[in-house]
């Protein structure tokens, strides 16, 4: 069965490619399949061996596809297990090169406890409590 999976458009692809290399095998047990912080295309898969994420040169990609968005327009949630995971997974992210912009913090509206960062490029990531 095929699967959605996020791609991103990295304008700086050096630093988002760094960035989801340090953090996406600890925070969703992903493994990098293909490419480099060089190649201008990389893609990680789950342990079952089906591609959870990927990431593109803007540049290369809005060359074939005029209709590109424009830089940080995507937002990636990331379930944590419990509070402690949200904090442990903030910190991580931060380590990278991850920006807080807002604290780890209960929404009992959403039932659930929910930090947001942005990555190297603007995206935001929403680590949440399942």
């Amino acid at each position: 069965m095929f699967t959605l999976y996020p791609r991103v458009l990295a304008g700086n692809y050096p630093a988002v490619f760094a960035f989801y290399e340090a953090v996406l095998p600890e925070l969703m047990g992903c493994a990098l399949v293909r490419g480099d912080a060089a190649s201008g295309y990389a893609s990680w898969d789950t342990p079952e061996g089906t591609t959870a994420f990927a990431v593109i040169q803007r540049d290369a990609f809005a060359g074939e596809v005029s209709s590109a968005p424009p830089a940080g327009g995507a937002t990636f949630v990331v379930p944590a297990a419990d509070a402690a995971a949200v904090d442990a997974a903030v910190a991580l992210c931060r380590r990278h090169g991850g920006v807080l912009v807002a604290p780890a913090r209960d929404l009992p509206g959403w039932g659930l406890r929910a930090a947001h960062l942005h990555d190297p490029d603007g995206n935001l990531l929403e680590i949440q409590t399942y």
